[in-house]
């Protein structure tokens, strides 16, 4: 079983905040570029952030920029995405995974290029 765990979803209202962790016990995140990604219903799985191996470069989908932040704590091997400022479009599974490919293949929120896909953490975001 080489899927990541993903945790702190939860249910909030507009404006509030959540931060969701991505681990494993089983081999180490630091080795691999991270993404989340989130699948509202009836629509497709979308890229929201993403943080590299080695230089933590992070990239963001742009309707979070400003809003998430994508971080890593090796030591911990975990992941985090901060979500602030949330709205009901954010209402999603969200879900982590790891990045098949190195630094030569030109990033992209391509979600056959990740795998070991978790079980996803349910956000719902409502007043």
């Amino acid at each position: 079983q080489l899927s990541v765990v993903e945790s702190g979803g939860g249910s909030v209202q507009p404006g509030e905040s959540l931060r969701l962790s991505c681990t494993t016990a089983r081999y180490p995140l630091k080795n691999y570029d991270i993404g989340w990604f989130r699948q509202a219903p009836g629509k497709e799985r979308q890229g929201v952030a993403c943080i590299t191996t080695g230089s933590g470069t992070s990239y963001y989908t742009d309707s979070v920029k400003g809003r998430f932040t994508i971080s890593r704590d090796d030591a911990k091997n975990t992941v985090w995405l901060q979500m602030d400022s949330l709205s009901p479009e954010d209402t999603a599974i969200y879900y982590c995974a790891i990045r098949l490919y190195d630094s030569e293949v030109p990033f992209s929120f391509v979600p056959e290029h990740f795998g070991a896909w978790g079980q996803g953490t349910q956000v719902t975001v409502s007043s």
